[in-house]
This record gives structure tokens, sequence and C-alpha cells, in this order.
């Protein structure tokens, strides 16, 4: 059955699905059951489900984390609400420290099917420690996944397999997309489509665009925008950790030119390493040097200026501009 659903509610229909599927899921954050989250994800879990199975946890995050650690080694799939990106930082020494290690450290004896969802980015007006992007932090971190839907398609799927994998991963979600609706085909096999994998989600011929999590709207309308003068291919990574790449080696030797979009801050970002790689794989392929379209190298500013910071389609189609200046 095909449903038009908005990103939160496919993100709420998946958690639910796996709810019903496993009964060793769990969902654990802070007000994620009588309120329903922040977002309202998890809008009616814990009256379907019960506060045994939805937890509301103290605001605490290296609790939750840690508690979650003690019930993954018990068999459980715990699923963990960071309730907004800036709130991460209490729980990264449980995540950094225990989460990523803890497999190695029992020499694969003890897996950590543990899910931790944090919705990620700005663009809703709100401030500091409220519009964040830390995916470098954890994609930088051995032992952890980092994946990042786009889509609601992407959000349905993608959580549930997140939460059938025995690998700890960081679920990024795109707050400022929770309300974009799109189809969502809830009958297709959970497998179709790899969890790691890039996809093309818009083909071209003269210059390859990626981004992940909310900048891939942003790069689509880019890409509309000058279409009839510039053929742009969009490409959605996905998976910040492990990288699928292959897609995008193949797109660069094509359309020689690159321009990599994201919203966290330019030094040592997701940008830089899809750049390396890039350069390191399809060098002479290359027209240009690789380009990227970020945020600015600041803490997030207030809101009222954040569209400054923020890239958007100008700053994109600059970005492509600038690479056909050479």
């Amino acid at each position: 059955m095909t449903e038009n659903l908005t990103l939160g509610k496919a993100l709420n229909a998946g958690l639910r699905r796996a709810l019903e599927c496993d009964d060793k899921v769990l969902i654990m954050g802070e007000d994620v059951g009588k309120l329903g989250g922040v977002f309202r994800i998890t809008d009616g879990l814990q009256k379907d489900f019960g506060e045994e199975r939805v937890i509301d946890t103290p605001l605490a995050e290296s609790g939750i984390i840690g508690t979650a650690v003690g019930l993954a080694i018990r068999g459980y799939r715990p699923v963990c609400e960071i309730q907004f990106d800036g709130f991460v930082y209490p729980a990264y020494d449980q995540i950094v420290s225990q989460v990523a290690k803890m497999h190695y450290r029992s020499r694969g004896k003890v897996k950590m099917p543990i899910v931790i969802r944090i919705p990620f980015g700005g663009g809703i007006g709100a401030v500091e420690h409220h519009s964040e992007s830390p995916e470098a932090y954890f994609a930088h971190t051995a032992g952890l996944k980092v994946v990042s839907c786009a889509s609601p398609a992407d959000a349905y799927w993608m959580i549930q397999q997140a939460i059938a994998s025995d690998d700890p991963i960081v679920f990024l979600e795109p707050k400022r997309r929770y309300w974009e609706k799109g189809e969502v085909d809830t009958d297709r096999p959970a497998a179709s489509f790899p969890l790691h994998a890039a996809r093309v989600v818009r083909p071209g011929t003269d210059c390859t665009v990626v981004a992940y999590g909310p900048m891939v709207r942003t790069a689509l309308d880019a890409a509309t925008a000058v279409e009839g003068e510039r053929s742009l291919e969009v490409i959605d990574l996905r998976s910040l950790s492990p990288l699928d790449l292959e897609p995008v080696y193949e797109s660069v030797r094509r359309t020689g030119r690159l321009v990599v979009v994201h919203e966290a801050p330019s030094n040592l970002g997701l940008g830089a390493e899809v750049a390396a790689r890039v350069t390191e794989r399809c060098f002479y392929s290359l027209e240009a040097p690789v380009l990227r379209v970020t945020g600015f190298d600041t803490p997030y500013p207030a809101a009222r200026v954040e569209d400054e910071y923020l890239p958007d389609l100008d700053r994109v189609l600059d970005g492509v501009d600038r690479t056909f200046g050479w």
C-alpha cells in the first residue's frame, strides 16, 4: 500500500512497525511517552504499547545511553531519542567509550543493537543547542554507524533497518523536513535497498551534487532551478559511516565536477572526506577541484540570522557556477 506521509509520520509508522514485529524493541527518551516527543514522532506509541516499552526518562542523556547499554547486553533493542542535536554531548562519553567499543572489547561476543535518534540541523528558527549538526563527531568514531534519512520513504524503511541491525547506529533526522510529505510504499521488502548505500535521486550530466539529510531537498531545488541550462546529478549519501561512494565515483567520472553540500561547518566535515576520496579515485576525471557548500566555521547563530548561515539554493548554485569557472 502506498501512503502520502510526512517524514515525521513515516518515522512514527516505522517505529510502530518495529515495536509490533519484535517485543525486544524499546523506545526511551525525554517526553517520548505521554507527550509523544517534542516533534510528536512517538505520538500514540506509549498508549498502544505501554509504559514498559515506550519509556519517559529523566532529563539525563548520559543515563539514557548508559541504561540502553545494559539493556542491549541483556538482549533488548533500545531506541534512544536525544531530544535535540545539541543535547547529545552529555551522552558523548557513553556513546564513544561504551556503545562504540563494547563489541570489539568483547571480541565480538557482545552486540550493541542500539539506535540513537537525533533530530539535527537548523532551519526551524531555534537557538543554539537546537540547530546543530554533530554528525562528524560520530562518523569519525570507529565502531559506530551513522545514517541520515532525507525523505518519508527512507525515514520509514531506514528506521526499521537500523533497529534490526546488531550494530550501534546514530540515526540523524532532518528536523526541518519533518513536515514535508512524500509517497511511502509500506508493502515493499525492507531489504530491497540497503541501509548503508547512497542513492542517485536525480540523474544529470553536467555536475554532481552530493548531499545528505536536510540538504538533499535544497540540492534538488537547485537542480530544478537550472533545468534547461545545466543538468545536475543529485546523490543522497544516506549513510555517513560507512560511506558508500561508488555511485559518486561513477557520477564524477561522467560529469567531471563535484559539489558537496552540508549544513555542518566545512572544517573537517563530511565534505572534506568525500572530497579527499573522490580526488584519490577520480583525479584524472575531474575538470575542477571538488568544492564544498557548507555552514560557516562559527557556533550556530541566533535564529534571526540563521538563513545567512545555512546553505541555500543560491549558495549551492554559486558553488556550481564556481566549478564551471575552472
